[in-house]
């Protein structure tokens, strides 16, 4: 586990760790594989993993000890990814800072070693006073990414003037190319929030959340130079302290630009006999990848 400041604390759970733990709905019990603790608010977030016989996943996600939603951070931002937008020559963390506190979670060999799996690691943000658009996304919530990109082409995406996030013009422009045709997820569209260390974000607008409806969860596809970088589960405080036992559908799109395994929901889920909260990607199929057709406009 690495504390706050970076620096290892007390305990480490490496990925040949193995926790026999139910797995929510039904009574299916599998393997999971751990990977390195976080310590995040009072308690700690863990990147794991759970495979079917055959080798193939069954799960990809990340678990919460219940602590861990206790004594997070209240200031707006953690002070990464800063740019002066007023030109006034300083800096102020509360508005000119990205409003996240970010953590880069490596998932366990078992799946990093997967040639099959195109998610390497997870890029994990408390928000406590979320983010964009106003109304809808400005409580207090996590973002889990789970990234096909590699942790330094991610982070190579830096602060600058353009876009409602503010990022460098050239790969806001990048950022924002259309996906293929084919690649397009049903009922997505890109509104141009494209976040320094992150990429552009493809919301649903059929989602209860813009039509009426409390927000609690959502799930949005991330995009960088035409092609999908990242999938993300978007979840508010409150709904986790719910307790929920819930999977969602994932809107797949109709083909990949990469071989490999995909998965087909997205679970949220509290487990009463260990006090733990888990979000994760199931109902993996293994998928071809197909050429790129003409891109979605």
């Amino acid at each position: 586990m690495l504390s706050k400041n970076g620096r290892p604390a007390a305990i480490c759970l490496t990925g040949a760790t193995l926790l026999m733990a139910s797995c929510g709905s039904g009574d299916r019990a599998s393997e999971r594989i751990l990977g390195q603790s976080w310590e995040i608010g009072n308690g700690s977030v863990t990147p794991y993993a759970e495979f079917a016989s055959d080798g193939s996943p069954s799960a990809v996600g990340i678990v919460y000890t219940a602590n861990a939603l206790e004594g997070l951070p209240a200031a707006a931002s953690d002070g990464h990814h800063c740019f002066d937008r007023d030109s006034s020559g300083s800096i102020e963390p509360a508005t000119e800072c990205l409003a996240t506190h970010e953590t880069v979670m490596p998932l366990p060999d078992a799946v990093t070693t997967h040639a099959d799996i195109p998610y390497k690691w997870v890029l994990f943000n408390w928000n406590p006073v979320g983010h964009i658009p106003p109304g809808i996304y400005d409580v207090p919530h996590f973002d889990i990414h789970f990234y096909i990109d590699s942790i330094a082409d991610v982070f190579a995406l830096d602060v600058g003037p353009c876009g409602p996030e503010f990022v460098r013009c050239d790969q806001f422009e990048r950022a924002t190319k259309p996906l293929p045709a084919n690649y397009m997820p049903p009922d997505y569209i890109s509104v141009d929030a494209v976040a320094p260390a992150m990429g552009n974000h493809l919301v649903d607008p059929t989602g209860p959340e813009f039509n009426g409806e409390q927000w609690t969860r959502n799930w949005i596809f991330g995009t960088y130079d035409g092609e999908v970088t990242f999938y993300e589960e978007m979840v508010t405080l409150a709904y986790l302290k719910s307790r929920p036992d819930v999977c969602n559908p994932v809107k797949s799109p109709p083909a990949v630009g990469r071989s490999g395994f995909y998965p087909g929901l997205s679970c949220i889920r509290y487990d009463g006999a260990t006090d733990t909260y888990s979000v994760s990607m199931e109902g993996f199929t293994y998928r071809e990848a197909s050429p790129p057709q003409a891109a979605s406009l």
